[in-house]
């Protein structure tokens, strides 16, 4: 039998560079309350955000992905022709077809594979997975992932349950060759039994088939999610600081998908993280930005002096689908 004389790509992979981009406009707590009928103590109460970043009405989910896409390569100081593979997770994208990741290459110069992947606010952290594995196997020697939502066209201003967590921005990696561990095992899985949660109100083809059906939005089962999230998500972070042969304390930040700063201090508590891990928090000032929360909560992080270049960060994302995706990473 002749076999296939396959070369194998480098044993490591690392994040070479990280790029963010947010919406242009600082939304505070009081242009949103009237329609919900509620306040800004009880925003701050419930969730911890004070404003959330907001994208021009002008301004796309391409566009946001574009401006983190090239802040991305330019830290990472590679040629774009060096990039083989870009993979941009949104639930945003206003198109079944053609996806948005060949648009973006194609804005950056780059005629490499591109291709959309849909896994909501665990989508960063998914395609840092497949990115991990496309490097270490030699299919391809960089990988730019893009993690890019413009929340806000998915909005409806009288719904209490989401609607005012929500903000647009885009976060973006390169992933390339590393002599050392860069990113640690993938964690990741879902539970699909929860999947109405968190879900759009109305397929298209309501939309279609009845004209008086509303634009589909966005909502959830708040204590449901909550509960799912800041107790089932804690054992599935332990599980990757354990897959990635480290402890909690060696572990230099925490930067989770930033839902609710509630859950955030829950799921701290829960895996019994040390004093000295600094938790990433960009959800007071962003908002809940699903796929690029954790670029743009690491960047924060950066911006404040609180973690550098070699520090390991354990990151999660997790939310509609149930899915969920859990890794630690070598900070660039």
């Amino acid at each position: 039998m002749t076999t296939l004389n396959i070369k194998r790509g480098p044993e490591f992979s690392r994040i070479l560079g990280l790029g963010v981009s947010r919406g242009e406009n600082a939304v505070p707590n009081e242009d949103l309350i009237e329609p919900i009928n509620s306040s800004d103590e009880w925003i701050r109460k419930m969730t911890g955000i004070a404003t959330r970043v907001r994208a021009d009405k002008d301004t796309s989910v391409l566009d946001l992905s574009e401006a983190a896409a090239r802040d991305a390569i330019a830290k990472a100081g590679i040629a774009v022709d060096e990039i083989d593979a870009v993979i941009l997770s949104t639930i945003t994208y206003p198109h079944m077809t053609p996806g948005g990741a060949p648009i973006v290459a194609d804005r950056l110069g780059i005629t490499a594979a591109a291709y959309d992947i849909s896994a909501a606010c665990a989508g960063y952290c998914y395609g840092i997975a497949q990115a991990d594995a496309f490097v270490r196997a030699g299919t391809a020697r960089n990988v730019l992932v893009i993690g890019a939502e413009k929340m806000s066209d998915y909005v409806d201003p009288a719904d209490r349950s989401i609607s005012y967590l929500l903000g647009d921005a885009a976060g973006a990696v390169v992933i390339g060759a590393s002599d050392t561990p860069g990113i640690g095992p993938t964690v990741w899985g879902s539970d699909g039994s929860g999947a109405q949660l968190i879900r759009q109100t109305s397929s298209w083809l309501d939309v279609r088939d009845n004209r008086d059906t509303p634009f589909p939005t966005l909502f959830q089962e708040g204590p449901s999610v909550f509960k799912w999230a800041s107790f089932k998500m804690a054992p599935i972070a332990l599980e990757a600081i354990e897959a990635a042969g480290v402890t909690p304390a060696d572990i230099k930040a925490f930067i989770p998908h930033q839902a609710n700063v509630r859950i955030i201090d829950q799921m701290v508590k829960q895996i019994g993280l040390p004093d000295t891990v600094v938790v990433g928090k960009d959800i007071v000032d962003s908002g809940n930005t699903s796929a690029a929360s954790i670029p743009l909560a690491t960047e924060r992080l950066y911006r404040d002096g609180q973690v550098k270049a070699g520090d390991l960060a354990l990151q999660i994302g997790f939310g509609a689908g149930l899915v969920y995706a859990a890794q630690v990473v070598v900070l660039p």
